[in-house]
């Protein structure tokens, strides 16, 4: 009885470590200049491996339960230049063809720069696609139900739309001056944009290819994100030191919160009732209570930079604008707990479970 005792809760402890590793978090940190993505084990923080041959990577998302990671260029050239993508070893001219998919005639603006998207497999890292899209990828997305991506061209006032099934340039959206930020809605109909140039967030139909509406807000709108119900957008107004909470269905500014100097990333804690802000202009990380609108500040420095929430873990990522590291914070009183190296700097990371 005892023995039998014995192996039952060695089953059941063998059990539950197996699930708890199937369902461990991965990190996936754009490592900008240094042309690669760094993938990060959440529960030890420990660099797994490296993924490269991704030119001036800035723009990395994806979507749990999808397969993919969509990774955008900040580098581009000039449309009658032919990107160079060589032919791997072993592999046919049509093959090579194939996954290097151009837009269709007149899909893309009339003499744009052409920058690469690559449509990576997130598990092996092996590019399935790259498509060439008008100009350079500053960030990207994922839609939730993993059907498409888009890509926002700061220099060319629009978006990419890619179908994520297809694995193709699906549209150009024109939206505002100068496009940086995108996230998209939680039933995946629409994606929202932020044109800093021009003060406005875009709301884009993503299955007809249009801009449903404009919202005006603030002086600088850059980074963005939406709540867990999909009724409210945080938005940091960066230049002014400020986010503004956006009422989703009727585009009204119903709260902000002052906060100083010049901000960068944001995200939510776990119950998503705490934003995180990177206060990259006077070296600190704020949290925000959303119900009381109660802010707590620490210094962090130098520069701290993008920032993305680790679900289940109570860890924040925060990459630092001017030393190739990304901090490991706890969410609850803000301490530093840890320190990942990069070899050029953190630029927009993804969560995959």
């Amino acid at each position: 009885m005892t023995s039998r005792l014995k192996l039952s809760l060695s089953a059941v402890l063998t059990v539950l470590l197996t699930s708890a590793s199937a369902t461990a978090a991965t990190v996936y940190i754009a490592d900008g200049s240094a042309g690669q993505i760094i993938v990060v084990d959440a529960d030890t923080g420990a660099v797994e491996r490296t993924i490269t041959g991704l030119e001036a990577i800035h723009g990395l998302s994806g979507a749990s339960g999808v397969r993919y990671l969509v990774a955008g260029s900040y580098s581009e050239v000039p449309a009658t230049e032919t990107l160079a993508l060589a032919k791997p070893e072993g592999v046919s001219e049509d093959e090579h063809a194939a996954h290097h998919a151009k837009p269709a005639a007149g899909a893309m603006p009339k003499d744009a720069a052409i920058s690469i998207l690559t449509i990576l497999d997130a598990k092996s890292g092996e590019a399935l696609r790259r498509i060439e899209v008008p100009g350079a990828v500053h960030h990207t997305a994922a839609s939730p139900d993993g059907r498409y991506a888009a890509a926002t061209h700061p220099s060319g006032d629009g978006i990419s739309i890619i179908d994520l099934e297809k694995l193709a340039f699906k549209a150009f959206v024109p939206t505002g001056s100068v496009p940086n930020y995108v996230v998209f809605s939680r039933d995946s109909d629409s994606v929202f944009v932020t044109n800093s140039g021009n003060k406005t967030i875009s709301e884009v139909d993503i299955e007809q290819g249009f801009v449903r509406r404009n919202l005006l807000v603030g002086s600088s709108p850059e980074h963005l994100v939406i709540s867990g119900d999909g009724s409210k957008l945080y938005v940091a107004d960066a230049e002014i030191g400020k986010i503004h909470e956006i009422g989703v269905s009727d585009g009204a500014v119903l709260r902000s919160f002052e906060i100083g100097g010049e901000l960068h990333g944001l995200d939510f804690s776990d119950d998503g009732n705490t934003l995180f802000v990177s206060g990259k202009g006077n070296d600190k990380l704020v949290a925000i209570d959303l119900h009381s609108g109660a802010t707590r500040t620490v210094s962090l420095s130098p520069a701290p930079y993008h920032l993305t929430t680790i679900d289940g873990t109570g860890k924040i990522y925060v990459s630092s604008r001017d030393e190739p590291k990304i901090w490991i914070i706890n969410q609850v009183d803000l301490t530093v707990i840890g320190e990942i190296a990069v070899s050029g700097e953190g630029h927009q990371m993804v969560v995959l479970w």
